[in-house]
């Protein structure tokens, strides 16, 4: 799962980064409201951490925008700016959820998963897709309620594509995905072919059935 950081405190966003991903997130950071708008309309996310003050105006602007460009990122707004009014004007600009400064990194890693859940799974903890069984909070797949050995790129992977399941995913929206600010150091998508071969390996090893379709010149589709 990929989460954009935007805060403008330097220390505060690296010890997000480095708790997040101890978790198995994808971060990235933008430290004001231009490089955030730019990332956001570059890439997209599952999750974006927002504050309100901002160098080059307010977080109120980038909600606002992903409004307009409707973008279905799910948004928490972490601010130290606590009134009722930021609040309210946030939450109805489409924020998700609301934290504020300070807070401890292990509740916001739980919210965090409670919007993913809510916008991608439908709010489950344990999410089923055929024989599929995904435990989002173990982070954990069961194949005909037998567990398999994914290592996290295999994991993320397979979660990405169910995620979006019944569309086409790119090898540039996967390489993102995977890798965040790092795809731009890869020369090719081996990396990709390496994951799914594995994970489709596993997968079948395990009886399951073959849902993860290439699309030629394009990518991959989860059929189900």
């Amino acid at each position: 799962m990929k989460i954009l950081i935007v805060e403008d405190e330097q220390e505060m966003a690296k010890s997000m980064v480095q708790y997040l991903r101890q978790e198995s997130y994808v971060c990235e950071v933008a430290y004001n409201v231009a490089e955030a708008e730019e990332k956001i309309l570059l890439y997209d996310y599952d999750c974006i951490l927002l504050d309100i003050s901002l160098p080059g105006g307010s977080g109120l602007q980038i909600l606002d925008m992903l409004k307009k460009k409707e973008k279905l990122e799910g948004v928490i707004i972490i601010s130290a700016k606590n009134s009722i009014d930021d609040r309210i004007t946030g939450l109805n600009l489409g924020a998700d959820d609301y934290m504020p400064k300070p807070f401890h990194l292990a509740e916001l890693s739980a919210r965090i998963a409670a919007v993913i859940r809510r916008k991608k799974f439908g709010g489950n903890n344990i999410y089923h897709v055929h024989e599929i069984t995904i435990d989002l909070i173990g982070k954990t797949i069961s194949i005909h309620d037998k567990a398999i050995d994914l290592t996290r790129k295999e994991y993320d992977l397979l979660l990405f594509l169910i995620s979006n399941k019944n569309r086409v995913v790119t090898r540039n929206a996967i390489a993102e995905h995977l890798s965040g600010d790092n795809t731009e150091i890869y020369d090719n998508f081996d990396f990709i072919y390496s994951h799914m071969k594995n994970l489709k390996r596993k997968l079948s090893d395990a009886h399951c059935q073959d849902y993860i379709k290439t699309i030629y010149g394009l990518g991959y589709k989860f059929e189900a």
